[in-house]
This record gives structure tokens, sequence and C-alpha cells, in this order.
């Protein structure tokens, strides 16, 4: 009987696993009484990132992890705490908006229910997506569902993490302007996208900062989609920036690049998959108090291909430029990355960055993705969520009304591209 026991102990570790490769429903209890543990690999959940539970006293982010495989979860979360009023913001993985904002008083329990996407690098068991350096710390791209529950005093009742069969599937593929960025104050609209749909919308972020048409097919990331990707997903493909500076043979916006997107359409097409293309953000470029054209011809050759494919178009660099221009040249540096010295730890020189979103930007970005998808009467509008109002960039939001408390992981280091 000894015998038994000590094996049955032996396999608890491995018994775990493998619920959860089975995708077993997971519930956790924040009751005070029954505190989680830290994380680790032998149980495969809890507190993570060095934060500490949570507790009455809590005026700081604490984040919470559990091992699940690559996947799509429907996420359910409690909001609130029966020892204290909380203040909570809340996000998933690599700092995608779940919740701006929640009050709740003492004793007031809010349910928040969501999609969160898992992606790893595996592909087919030949190929994997070819990390950058900076990816393979990135929580986005690891075997962990992580929720980062921030605010001025953040509460949380339970978590219920279970299996997801979202309806529809949103693909993202660019560069810096669209990645998960994993560190403040840098953000993506595609970081943000998540935030205006419901559970049946799953968006899988492909796309990294710096990458090109060129290599973001020679890291393998459009091969995972290929292999992956379902019919009726949709692609949303945004790209132009860091293309538009390639000086190498047969490079340019009607040659190199117009061939690298016909691959995309080409290559997914056979899928069953629905191709988005969308033209680049523009920079925020002033030029007698009016924005300047950045891009060249890239913005007219993806409408060109799209025109000539028969593809929807979301014109950002036209969205983007009313929205700059609406704003006028000072205050439209609240959509980009510009703050004094020292506002961050370890920030010891001012940031100037007039391509990369703010979180704010990112936020505003964002609704004219979500504005483009209406315009083109794609079907993943029907599962927006309630809260979702249409944006006209010429009625911009109070930035000083957006609650963005700072991820508590920060770094000056500019992403790459420009």
């Amino acid at each position: 009987m000894k015998k038994i026991v000590i094996l049955l102990l032996l396999l608890l570790p491995v018994a775990h696993l493998l619920s959860t490769v089975h995708g077993q429903v997971r519930n956790f209890d924040f009751d005070m009484t029954k505190p989680q543990p830290n994380y680790n690999e032998d149980t495969g959940f809890g507190y993570d990132r060095n934060t500490i539970a949570i507790s009455k006293k809590q005026k700081q982010p604490m984040f919470f992890s559990v091992r699940v495989p690559e996947g799509d979860y429907k996420v359910t979360v409690t909001i609130g705490s029966h020892q204290y009023a909380g203040v909570t913001c809340l996000r998933s993985e690599t700092r995608r908006m779940v919740i701006e904002r929640m009050m709740t008083k003492k004793g007031e329990l809010q349910d928040v229910t969501f999609n969160v996407n898992i992606r790893t690098s595996y592909i087919d068991g030949q190929k994997i997506v070819e990390l950058q350096n900076r990816e393979k710390k990135d929580w986005g791209w690891d075997n962990r569902l992580t929720l980062e529950f921030n605010g001025e005093r953040p509460a949380v009742n339970r978590i219920r993490i279970e299996p997801n069969q979202p309806k529809m599937k949103i693909w993202l593929c660019g560069n810096s302007t669209v990645t998960d960025q994993d560190n403040e104050p840098y953000t993506s609209w595609g970081q943000i996208l998540p935030y205006w749909f419901d559970e049946n919308v799953s968006v899988e972020n492909i796309a990294m900062s710096g990458l090109r048409t060129t290599s973001f097919i020679a890291q393998n990331r459009l091969a995972k989609i290929v292999q992956e990707a379902k019919p009726g997903d949709y692609v949303l493909i945004e790209f132009g920036h860091n293309d538009e500076k390639d000086s190498t043979p047969g490079s340019g916006a009607w040659y190199n690049f117009t061939y690298n997107l016909k691959q995309f359409i080409d290559m997914l097409r056979p899928k069953g998959v629905h191709v988005i293309l969308a033209t680049p953000t523009e920079r925020r470029n002033f030029k007698n108090k009016k924005v300047s054209a950045s891009h060249g011809d890239y913005p007219d050759a993806i409408r060109t291909i799209a025109k000539r494919e028969g593809l929807p178009l979301i014109d950002l660099t036209v969205s983007t430029t009313e929205l700059y221009n609406a704003m006028g040249d000072s205050l439209s540096k609240k959509l980009f990355v510009h703050y004094p010295a020292n506002t961050y730890p370890g920030q010891n020189k001012e940031l100037k960055d007039n391509t990369h979103s703010s979180s704010f930007g990112a936020y505003e970005i964002s609704k004219l993705v979500v504005m483009g998808l209406k315009s083109n009467e794609i079907e993943l509008v029907k599962y927006l969520r309630p809260s979702w109002k249409d944006f006209n960039p010429q009625f911009y939001d109070d930035w000083q009304s957006f609650y963005w408390p700072a991820t508590p992981m920060n770094h000056s280091e500019k992403p790459a591209g420009n």
C-alpha cells in the first residue's frame, strides 16, 4: 500500500500535465483563505513574473500564469473582492488589453469573459517560426496563459480557463506598428484590437518589429499561417514602413514588395482564407501644420493590388493622417512615444518617436482598424462588444481620460524599424 501511495505522488505532476494537454477546464479561487502558489513547472500554474499574491492592501500589478497547449481559450475572470473596493485593469499575455478600468465596491463581483490566443513557434515538426532574440523572452510565444491585474487596487476573485473554439479568427501580419510590443512605453494597435471583440473572435498576432514582407516570409511566419489557418479565417496584412527602406536589387513598391504581397495572397487563398490588405500607418511628420506623406508609392501599390485582386482594403495611411491632422502638431504627440527623461524607470533620455504608438495611440488606431473592417462589411464585426462605439478621427478621444497603468516591465529600447 505504501508503494502505491508513493507511486501516485510521483505521478501527480504528470497527471496534471496530461489534464492540461487534454483541455480540462481550470478554475482558480483567489479567496484570501486559499492562496495560490507561485508559478513552477511542476504545478504549471501560479503567481508569475516575481509578483506577490493579491491582497487587501494590493496596490501593485499581479501576474498569474497557467501552462496550456497552443490554441484558443475562453477565460472568465470574476473581478472584485469581498474584502475591499477595487480598481482593476486587466491584460492578457503580452499586454493585450482586456479591461481598461473596472471599479468594484467591497463585496461586488463582476464576470468578464474573453478569448486568449496562445501561440508557439511550432509549425509542423520540420519548420518553426524563427523568433528574434527579443521574442524568445516574450510572454506571447511561451506555453503559459498569463494574465496581468493592474490598476490602483487590482481585485480578482476567480479565474476560469477552458478550451475555446471561436467562431472567427483574424491573423495579423506586419511590423512594429502591429506586433505585441513586450515592454512599455511602446504599444501597437494589434495589442488593443482583441479588446473590441467578444470571446467568439480570436486574434493571432504573428507580426514583429523590423519585419518586411521578405523577412516575414523568410522567418516562416507566413508558413505558420498557411499550415494552421482554417477556411473562413481572416488574414490582415500591413507592411510598408521597413519595405520602403529596402535597397536590394529589384526592391521598390512596384517590384519586390508587390510580388511578395502576391505571394501572401496566392498561398492563402487555396486555404479558403480571406485576405485583407492595409496601407501603413502614417508617421507623425508635420510640415506647414499638415502631415506630410512619408511612404512614397507604397500605399498606392497596396491599393492597386487590392483592387486588382478584389480584396478588402483598410486605408490606414489616409485615416491616420486624418487623425493626426485633426489633433494638430502638438497634441498628436500623445499618440506616439514622446516622453521626457525619467518618465519610466531607467529611462535617462527623452523619447521622441514619431513612428511607434503610445498606448493611447494604439487605442485610437485600433478603432480606425475596426472602422475599416466595418466599412468593408467584414463578418467579424458581428462580434464587437456592446461597448463599441463607431469612431470618427475628427472627434478623437481625450488622452487624459484613457486609463493605462504601466506594465512594470519597461525599457527605452526602440523597436526595430522606423
